[in-house]
């Protein structure tokens, strides 16, 4: 029964395929005061996923279910999330969905959990290439305060759309149907990975907008340490919820480790930010902003100042087509390998030069990351006290001085949040 009912789902599936979301169809950023200041959608939590085909993560999930953990940095009264089939050339089946306040390890607490309906239906099957949002949930949202979104694998999927570097643990269950159970015993295997799952939405009492933040490993995170909330995502929006007010934005982050501007090997680092710019930026609800923070790896790849500067001219103008206010940033230093030849060092200073004296002629505004970090007496390297250890990525103290490099008054904000806005509760953290 569950097989006949999913396979009817598929042209369900491609409904949720957010190349629908093309360049210039979000909505205009709203002012305070006027009829549109009202409860509205934002995206509250999201990853970019890469590909991950075949064993052992593929088989290994099949009759399964999964438990992501998330946090959510918006406060609201219902819920939606977005599941992908990005990379599948099958119909990816799910055969039951929960939302519940996360409790310890994969527990729920309970009396919170929440059945997750596609089109009215508790069963959906993700149409190949496709991303789905679900039916709005009933649910109380706070911000900093964890979800776990239960998911059930009836069959093995040919590829999974999979965050490797979450920097937060996750679950999977043994064999079965565990989306509804709440203590937690059956999710015996921690994973550091986010699957199928890559967005959380979020109605909240006064329309928030969004800023995604795309970028690389720097931008992921790596270097902090896992499950502290301590990339520069949670720094910035740590930042804005200090402001309040207007200066609130919902801060998502679009980081692939690995991830190259020029290079789309989905598998290995992930496709490059222009290939996917609809997913990963212009499907998020409420987005009027976004962040590139990348180079480090095209460098390290051996591609010139030239060719790297002309990707960072396409995406800002993919941005700006798309309606959205766009931001460059400088790459920050490194030493390490490929990373801190002499050449490196030329290409990066090349870049950089370009994006301080030309930058903002492409975009809204350009954020000097590498001066933020670098050390003064060697421009060359991180600051000691914002190397993680490895000579390119930073500590928690790093992240937080990109964050601080930010110049809040570039974004756009939320101007419907002008006044004190008491439903909204402080941001504790959150990707």
């Amino acid at each position: 029964m569950l097989v006949t009912t999913v396979s009817a789902l598929v042209a369900v599936g491609a409904v949720g395929d957010p190349s629908a979301a093309a360049a210039g169809q979000r909505p205009a950023a709203r002012t305070a005061g006027s009829d549109s200041c009202g409860p509205g959608w934002v995206t509250a939590w999201e990853t970019s996923p890469q590909a991950a085909a075949g064993v052992p993560i593929a088989s290994a999930l099949a009759g399964r279910t999964l438990r992501m953990i998330v946090r959510p940095q918006v406060t609201g009264s219902e819920i939606r999330v977005r599941l992908s089939n990005r990379y599948g050339r099958v119909p990816l089946l799910v055969g039951a969905v929960t939302a519940g306040r996360a409790g310890v390890g994969p527990a729920v607490l309970g009396g919170t959990a929440r059945p997750v309906f596609f089109g009215g239906l508790p069963v959906v099957a993700v149409a190949p290439g496709a991303e789905i949002l679900s039916d709005p949930v009933p649910f109380v949202a706070e911000a900093g305060q964890p979800i776990a979104v239960s998911m059930f694998l009836p069959a093995e999927p040919d590829h999974v759309a999979a965050h490797p570097v979450a920097l937060q643990t996750s679950y999977v269950s043994g064999g079965g149907d565990f989306a509804d159970t709440t203590d937690g015993a059956a999710f015996a295997t921690p994973i550091s990975s986010w699957l199928v799952l890559t967005g959380v939405d979020v109605l909240a009492p006064h329309h928030e907008n969004a800023v995604v933040l795309v970028g690389d490993s720097i931008t992921d995170g790596v270097g902090s340490d896992p499950g502290r909330d301590d990339r520069w995502s949670d720094a910035l929006s740590a930042r804005l919820a200090g402001v309040g007010g207007r200066a609130v934005m919902s801060v998502l982050n679009a980081g692939i480790s690995r991830n190259q501007l020029l290079a789309d090997r989905p598998e290995i680092e992930g496709d490059s930010p222009g290939r996917r710019f609809a997913h990963d930026v212009a499907a998020a609800s409420g987005v009027t902003d976004v962040v590139l923070h990348i180079g480090t790896n095209d460098i390290a790849a051996g591609r010139t100042a030239g060719q790297i500067i002309s990707g960072l001219i396409g995406f800002a103008d993919q941005a700006r087509a798309a309606g959205l206010r766009v931001f460059l940033t400088t790459i920050t230093p490194s030493v390490a390998g490929a990373h801190g030849t002499p050449r490196a060092i030329a290409v990066r200073d090349a870049v950089n030069a370009w994006v301080r004296s030309q930058g903002e002629m492409h975009a809204d505004g350009v954020f000097d990351f590498a001066a933020a970090v670098a050390d003064p007496a060697h421009p060359s390297r991180l600051l000691p006290v914002f190397d993680s250890g490895d000579g390119l990525h930073l500590t928690a103290a790093g992240y937080r001085a990109l964050a601080g490099a930010v110049q809040l008054d570039r974004l756009t904000g939320s101007p419907c949040l002008a006044g004190d806005d008491p439903a909204r509760v402080a941001v504790a953290g959150g990707r």
